[in-house]
């Protein structure tokens, strides 16, 4: 396809970072944009697999510390409208009565393992927030019995909001191969790696079965020739 007519279906201000970054060759732009899109691409199993991961491990830990599998449900009447969440304005209850909404609209059955499966990568990654984790006795920090002893709740919520904020970049179709304007894939590679090291501290067998699915250093190693 021609760079015009690409432009016009893509908006020139998408392309004009990847064209400033290509030296304003519209060949080498074109390229990068397709590179850019493979290695999203890649992300993908890698963080749906992630995400599955940390959803389900935080919510067997909440399940064992309320001693309720339906906490999803019944905790939005407790800890989450604790009133020391005002200044969240309650973001996990919102989370659940939205997922209850959603699926009764579909004219499904109201069950805790469906609105476990509706909620959002940031609310599990919320439950490491601090004014939540001190509702819940830290016990979310047990779904990485791996980690090293050094590693607190807040080195664990800052790598979990590193992803998180990756994940939408991808998600978004937002550019992942820059760093300012220059060409840089450190940034993925970073990513990828931090996911890598959360899985094994989940639990190391994690890691070998994310690695079938892992094309990411060879797209990566591609778009680098450009």
């Amino acid at each position: 396809m021609e760079y015009n007519k690409l432009e016009y279906y893509l908006s020139q201000p998408r392309l004009n970072k990847f064209l400033l970054a290509s030296g304003n060759s519209k060949i080498k732009a074109q390229k990068l944009y397709r590179a850019n899109l493979r290695v999203s691409q890649s992300f993908y199993p890698i963080l749906n697999l992630f995400e599955i991961f940390l959803r389900n491990i935080c919510n067997y830990q909440v399940s064992a510390h309320f001693a309720n599998p339906n906490w999803i449900i019944t905790e939005k009447n407790g800890f989450m409208s604790d009133l020391s969440l005002t200044g969240s304005r309650f973001f996990l209850k919102n989370s659940i009565l939205s997922a209850e909404r959603t699926i009764k609209r579909k004219g499904g059955l109201l069950t805790a393992g469906k609105v476990v499966a509706e909620q959002s990568f940031g609310f599990w990654t919320s439950l490491f927030d601090t004014h939540h984790y001190r509702l819940i006795g830290g016990i979310v920090i047990h779904s990485f019995n791996n980690k090293p002893a050094e590693t607190n709740r807040n080195k664990i919520s800052q790598k979990l909001n590193r992803i998180r904020e990756f994940r939408n970049r991808v998600y978004h179709n937002e550019p992942i191969c820059f760093n300012g304007n220059v060409i840089d894939f450190t940034y993925a590679e970073n990513i990828k790696n931090e996911i890598y090291e959360m899985l094994s501290w989940i639990d190391g067998d994690l890691n070998d079965y994310v690695e079938y699915f892992d094309a990411i250093d060879n797209k990566i190693s591609i778009a680098k020739k450009i």
